[in-house]
């Protein structure tokens, strides 16, 4: 027998044996009471998904932008009239102003806004959280969390 063969056996024989001792210590686990329960726990998975969501709000007739356009020209005005005396540019923009915001046709009233918006489909379902094992040791209750 070569040298190479003999070493080949030794460790085959190594193995084996090594493989028998773990098969009895699974056999004397198998001697344990315990009770073995799984978990689950409920996830919910959301789908997000986009709409148009329209909606009637009241606005007010903003008469700001035509009462700033007056008072520009206002302005202007009194200091070509006045020609930089006694503040006449003032005078006018004040004038100007006031006149723009009563000749407004700014109207308020109900008007149509519409917005994009994420909503959410949802779908749930029940998935394996984790297991645990219940066994006595020593007269006393013991118990391990695995997940599997």
């Amino acid at each position: 027998m070569k040298f190479s063969e003999i070493y080949f056996h030794t460790v085959a024989i190594a193995v084996s044996a090594g493989f028998l001792s773990g098969l009895a210590g699974v056999a004397q686990a198998a001697d344990v009471m315990g009770q073995t329960q799984d978990h689950y726990k409920i996830v919910i998975q959301q789908k997000p998904y986009r709409v148009e969501v329209c909606k009637d709000v009241t606005v007010s007739g903003d008469k700001t932008g035509d009462a700033l356009t007056g008072a520009i020209i206002g302005g202007i005005i009194g200091n070509n009239v006045t020609k930089n005396v006694d503040n006449g540019g003032a005078v006018g923009a004040l004038l100007g102003g006031i006149i723009g915001h009563n000749n407004s046709d700014a109207k308020g009233g109900t008007q149509r806004q519409c917005n994009i918006e994420t909503r959410y489909e949802e779908e749930s379902r029940e998935v394996y959280s984790h297991s645990t094992i219940t066994f006595w040791e020593n007269g006393v209750e013991r118990t391990l969390r695995y997940t599997r």
